[in-house]
C-alpha cells in the first residue's frame, strides 16, 4: 500500500511558561502528518519531540520529513531508525488511524499539572472544581528549603482525598532526594488520613539509575522513572537492570507503538501514560495506547490542556489553520 505523505509544522504557545528543573518552556513546536491511501482515506499523526528529554530535535524531525518522497510505503514507516523516536510514533500512529476507524479511548482519570512554586497553592482549586483528584507538582526548581515550605502548605491546602505526584525531572541531588522521600514518608506516618503522595517522579538524573533503584527499596514513598525511560531502548534497559517500580511512558516520544505494545504486554509493567504537550491528534493516539496497555487504575498524565489557549480538536480544522 502506498500513501501520499504531507506534513505541516506547528507552534503552540503556552499561556504561561512551563518551569521545570530543565528550565523554562514557552512554545511547543511539532509537526502534523497526513497520510492518504489509494482510496482517499486519511490517517493523522503528530511528531512532538522533546530533545532535552531524550528524543530527536525538531530540526532532525523536519529534515527527515523533507527527505521523504511524496509517496511512501509501510516499509518506509516501519524502518524509521530508533534515533527518531518521535517520528516513529507520529508516522506509525498516522498509519494506524488510516487503517482503522477512530476508537473511543476508555474513560480515564486525569492528573492535573500544577504550576511550579507558590502558584500551585491557588491553581489547584480550579482543577479540583473541574473534577481532577490527582495533581502533579514540579519540584527541583527552587532551593529545597523554600520548596519544602511550599510543599507543607500544599499538603495542608489540598483535600485529604487528593493524590499528589512530585516531579523533579532529574533535578535533585542524592541528599535532596533522600530528604524529599523522608519527608513524604513522614506525612503518611503522622496521619493515615492525610493526603496521599502517590510517587516522586525521576528524583535523580538518568545517569544515577543505580541510586534510584537503591532509594526505591529504602523508602515507602514510591519512585517513578520518567527521563530514564523516555525511549523504548531506555525502557527495556531499565527493566533488564531490575526496575520493577513505576514507569512513566510518554507515547509521543517513546518510539514505535507496535513495539511498545509488545513490551508492555510481555512484561505487565506498572505504567503511567503521560503527555508531551501534544495537540489533540497526538493525544488521541497516545490515549488509545494507554487504554490498551494500562494495567492499573492510575490517573494518566494528560491534564495539561489548561496550559494552552483553546485548541482545535478536529484534525481537519487544525490542519487548515497551519
Amino acid at each position: 500500500m502506498q500513501y501520499r505523505f504531507e506534513f505541516r509544522p506547528y507552534q503552540q504557545r503556552f499561556l504561561k511558561p512551563l518551569t521545570t528543573s530543565h528550565g523554562s518552556w514557552d512554545v511547543r513546536e511539532g509537526i502534523i502528518l497526513r497520510l492518504t491511501d489509494e482510496t482517499g482515506k486519511i490517517g493523522w499523526g503528530e511528531i512532538a519531540p522533546i530533545s532535552w528529554f531524550g528524543s530527536e530535535t525538531l530540526e532532525q524531525a523536519l529534515e527527515f520529513c523533507h527527505e521523504l518522497p511524496e509517496e511512501i510505503t509501510e516499509e518506509t514507516i516501519f524502518s524509521i531508525p530508533d534515533e527518531l523516536p518521535a517520528c516513529q510514533f507520529g508516522f506509525e500512529s498516522a498509519w494506524e488511524t488510516n487503517r482503522q476507524d477512530a476508537k473511543n479511548a476508555k474513560f480515564f482519570c486525569y492528573s492535573g499539572l500544577l504550576p511550579a512554586r507558590e502558584a500551585a497553592l491557588e491553581a489547584y482549586e480550579k482543577l479540583w472544581n473541574e473534577g481532577y483528584r490527582t495533581f502533579k507538582w514540579k519540584i527541583g526548581v527552587y532551593p529545597i528549603a523554600k520548596e519544602l515550605e511550599i510543599f507543607e502548605l500544599l499538603t495542608q491546602t489540598l483535600p485529604a482525598s487528593a493524590k499528589l505526584r512530585l516531579d523533579a525531572n532529574g533535578g535533585l541531588s542524592y541528599e535532596e532526594a533522600n530528604l524529599w522521600l523522608r519527608t513524604c514518608d513522614n506525612i503518611k506516618a503522622d496521619d493515615e488520613l492525610s493526603l496521599q503522595i502517590e510517587f516522586i517522579e525521576q528524583p535523580l538524573s538518568v545517569a544515577q539509575f543505580e541510586a534510584m533503584l537503591e532509594l526505591s527499596h529504602d523508602y515507602k514513598t514510591a519512585i517513578a522513572l520518567d527521563e530514564s525511560v523516555a525511549t523504548l531502548n531506555q525502557l527495556a534497559r531499565c527493566f533488564k537492570q531490575g526496575w520493577r517500580g513505576i514507569f512513566v511512558i510518554k507515547p509521543g516520544i517513546v518510539g514505535s507503538p507496535s513495539r511498545l505494545r509488545q513490551f508492555c504486554q510481555q512484561h505487565k509493567i506498572d505504567a503511567v501514560f503521560s503527555s508531551v504537550f501534544e495537540t489533540a491528534i497526538g493525544r488521541q493516539a497516545a490515549l488509545q495506547l494507554a487504554a490498551e496497555l494500562s494495567q492499573g487504575n492510575r490517573a494518566v498524565g494528560f491534564g495539561v490542556n489548561h496550559w494552552f489557549a483553546q485548541e482545535e480538536t478536529l484534525p481537519e480544522a487544525l490542519w487548515k489553520k497551519l
